[in-house]
């Protein structure tokens, strides 16, 4: 198709100028502005409505942060979408330095593109400050972005990260923890609504939160909460946001890893049938998340205290997963896995299919950046 491959960022730019709608190349001109964004960053063909403070400072051509989702958040799948003009991100809470330095290096392996390293840090104390601080070090001189969710914003952290010449975010549920991670020095904000699947730290809609967050702090904000469509996309942006978060649709990527049972249950189910609970609590209790229902209730009804097993690569041995247990349903899990959290935004409507995470940035850009240009042609036309 035109040899693009071939071309030059200029020349893809040059090219994309020359189609016209309604042309007979018109037709290829999803395929090319892919193309354009995955080859020059630069790309200003259409995409510029998708050009925000988040891509800008990221330094990628798509203003899509993908989730840290605990192990789904691994180096393969960050790798992927940064290589797709998004943000990936690997999570890599409670690991040691040199733990951390090896995930993030199979990124740089498999990319040269900006990506992110993904701190859940609940429970924290002063006494493991120093200890997190050292992972926290050695996470900034690999990644782009590093960032931190489940406690209050601590501006300790947020000055190491920037002592490595790394960007600093801090995943927020309210607008005293958004004010609270501006005063910490972060470079960036996520706006988490309820609709959010996984642990969720605020209790409002991501609309409302955005609003709140947004008159509250001048730095880019990120929204996260339910957002795996296109159209959900655009609507964060036309509200303000920087970017978009998206993690249950990247749950259903190829190279998440997660576990077949886990992921046709994505694509069977509707906004309805997820569940904000405390359910998941065994070992990390009051921390509220949302899930399938269907998960909810295959524990409930299981006899017995141990649903399976997870893999453990430290130690290379199975442990058991006790019911009610918070895992990350990968792969390397056996057992009653319909009985293990399945964990799911409001917007898990929007995956129908299982994708490699390329071809979902590139569905979901598209969609929005159509959106965002007839929302603009039908207020100014």
């Amino acid at each position: 198709m035109f040899g693009l491959e071939n071309c030059g960022g200029r020349e893809l730019e040059n090219l994309n100028e020359d189609i016209q709608p309604g042309s007979a190349d018109s037709g290829n001109l999803s395929a090319i502005r892919q193309l354009l964004r995955r080859h020059s960053p630069s790309f200003r063909g259409g995409a510029h409505l998708l050009k925000t403070g988040f891509t800008k400072l990221i330094g990628c051509s798509v203003p899509i942060q993908q989730a840290g989702m605990a192990a789904l958040a691994n180096p393969e799948l960050a790798a992927a979408v940064s290589e797709a003009g998004a943000l990936g991100m690997v999570s890599v809470g409670g690991f040691p330095p040199e733990k951390v330095t090896r995930e993030l290096e199979l990124v740089r392996k498999r990319t040269l593109r900006p990506f992110g390293a993904n701190f859940l840090i609940p429970g924290l104390t002063d006494e493991d400050i120093p200890e997190v601080s050292e992972s926290v070090r050695a996470a900034s001189k690999l990644a782009r972005l590093v960032e931190f969710f489940y406690h209050e914003p601590q501006a300790e952290l947020v000055k190491i990260v920037h002592s490595e010449r790394a960007l600093a975010c801090w995943q927020v549920g309210s607008k005293v923890e958004a004010g609270a991670a501006t005063d910490a020095g972060c470079d960036m904000i996520i706006a988490q609504g309820i609709e959010a699947g996984g642990h969720i730290r605020g209790r409002i809609g991501l609309m409302a939160l955005l609003d709140q967050v947004l008159s509250k702090t001048d730095i880019p904000v990120i929204a996260a909460g339910g957002i795996s469509s296109g159209r959900a996309m655009a609507a964060s942006l036309a509200a303000g946001a920087a970017a978009v978060r998206v993690g249950t649709r990247f749950a259903a990527a190829e190279e998440a890893g997660a576990h077949p049972v886990y992921q046709r249950a994505l694509v069977k189910s509707e906004a309805e049938d997820t569940i904000f609970t405390e359910a998941f609590g065994t070992g990390w209790p009051n921390a509220p998340h949302r899930v399938t229902r269907s998960s909810v209730e295959a524990a409930q009804a299981f006899q017995g205290e141990e649903v399976g097993q997870r893999y453990v690569k430290s130690s290379d041995e199975w442990a058991p997963v006790l019911r009610f247990q918070p895992i990350a349903v990968t792969k390397e899990v056996r057992g009653n896995v319909e009985a293990m959290p399945h964990w799911a935004g409001e917007g898990v409507g929007s995956v129908k299919s299982i994708l490699p995470a390329a071809k979902i940035v590139d569905q979901l850009s598209d969609e929005a950046e159509k959106l965002l240009r007839r929302w603009s042609s039908q207020s100014f036309g």
